[in-house]
């Protein structure tokens, strides 16, 4: 069988996402899937999954589907006012992202172009997408999913501690 491997693979992510379900952070089901899978992957045990043509992008457009329906009238009512900090928030993530890329490959000794779009404010789907235009896909997916990994576990500590102190008010 030829996709015994992504039947593993998708295994593996459905168990820890499953599980963590019952941790209540942001994502959840993301965020486990994501370290089931790369366990699996990293321990070497199982081959790597090899993808049937148009399964990537049929999810891609999936998720893309999920996030769109999440916007409505009351978002663009919302731009209105938050059109200037999505400016400021959007331009200040590209130029921070490019300033910390350029800086880990110079102190670092990395290719400059993994560690540009490994630091772009993107998700590691679409970034892993341009990196495997440059050949360092893998390597920009390894960034990306640390980011995201350690991201969706801190900061939502990060706003409960905020709360609890009452810097802000949920």
């Amino acid at each position: 069988m030829p996709n015994i491997n992504l039947i593993f693979y998708l295994l593996a992510g459905g168990l820890f996402g499953a599980l963590a379900l019952k941790t209540g952070i942001p994502a959840a089901p993301l965020a486990g899937a994501l370290i089931g899978a790369s366990i699996l992957s990293i321990s070497g045990k199982v081959d790597v999954a090899e993808w049937p043509n148009g399964t990537r992008t049929l999810l891609e457009v999936g998720i893309g589907t999920v996030i769109g329906t999440s916007l409505s009238k009351d978002s663009v009512v919302e731009l209105q006012t938050l059109w200037k900090p999505a400016i400021l928030i959007t331009f200040t993530l590209v130029l921070t992202g490019l300033a910390i890329g350029l800086w880990t490959s110079r102190l670092l000794k990395l290719d400059v172009i993994t560690t540009i779009l490994g630091a772009a404010p993107g998700g590691i789907s679409g970034m892993s997408l341009v990196g495997s235009e440059y050949g360092v896909g893998a390597a920009v997916a390894t960034l990306h999913a640390v980011r995201l990994i350690t991201v969706l576990l801190i900061i939502p500590i990060i706003v409960k501690f905020l709360n609890l102190f009452g810097v802000i008010k949920s």
